[in-house]
């Protein structure tokens, strides 16, 4: 009698070739989920960098204003008389502060050219910066072209037109607009009104920056209108008063 032949240990083809097609499927799936993930942190990393950008770019411009130091100067032909260093105009703006990009507020005083020019292929505007030591009174001397009287008395401090530099820096680009505007008290009563020119001698109640973004996304930060007070003596001619105790009882 012949013994019985086992059944010899294995696999077919096919089986073969439904797990190998099943491996690949589960590489591919993880590989997709990889993809997926990474495109999206990639994402939410550029989108958190610009929404600390933007909101950065907030904060210097509050700190620059909040720093306004009411400085005075005196130049050309009527070189003894003096008038308060501010310069507002729709889409230029100068004023001395105590804040800078540099060293923030541990640094000297600053002279802060705001500045509004076209944008990148001539696609909307942006709204650069230029900073420059403030060393005193003798700072303007080569840069002030005279003082220019007031309606309402007194001067203003006339400056050559900022230029731009390879120090310039860009606070905030791709706006749809860029506008500055001046709060001051209407003469004759106590209500106040927003001018797009400031011919005062002391400097403004508040300031606006009327920015608008060029291609709006609500999913994320945007550049909006911020509205500024001025919170120092908006009239240097003026000095502080020594504050004196009331008597004890």
């Amino acid at each position: 009698m012949r013994r019985p032949q086992r059944a010899r240990l294995g696999v077919t083809l096919m089986e073969l070739i439904v797990a190998m097609s099943l491996l690949g499927l589960l590489a591919v799936g993880i590989l997709m989920a990889l993809r997926i993930g990474l495109s999206a942190m990639e994402k939410s990393s550029s989108r958190m960098s610009l929404n600390r950008r933007i909101a950065g770019v907030h904060r210097i411009i509050d700190n620059q204003v909040a720093g306004i130091i009411p400085a005075l100067a005196a130049c050309g032909p009527a070189n003894g008389m003096k008038a308060i260093v501010f310069q507002g105009e729709p889409t230029m703006m100068r004023l001395v502060s105590s804040y800078s990009l540099a060293e923030a507020a541990r640094g000297y005083p600053r002279l802060v050219e705001y500045l509004v020019v076209p944008g990148e292929n001539a696609e909307g505007v942006r709204l650069v910066v230029n900073e420059l030591y403030y060393n005193g009174p003798s700072t303007f001397q080569s840069s002030c072209l005279g003082m220019a009287p007031l309606p309402n008395g007194g001067l203003q401090i006339q400056l050559a037109p900022p230029q731009l530099s390879p120090n310039t820096f860009i606070l905030a680009d791709q706006l749809a607009r860029c506008r500055f505007s001046y709060q001051r008290e209407v003469p004759g009563s106590t209500r106040r009104e927003w001018v797009p020119v400031w011919r005062e001698k002391e400097l403004p109640y508040a300031i606006r920056f009327d920015m608008a973004p060029l291609r709006p996304d609500p999913s994320r930060a945007q550049f909006r209108t911020l509205t500024l007070p001025v919170r120092v003596n908006r009239n240097p001619f003026l000095p502080y008063e020594d504050y004196e105790p009331p008597p004890k009882q």
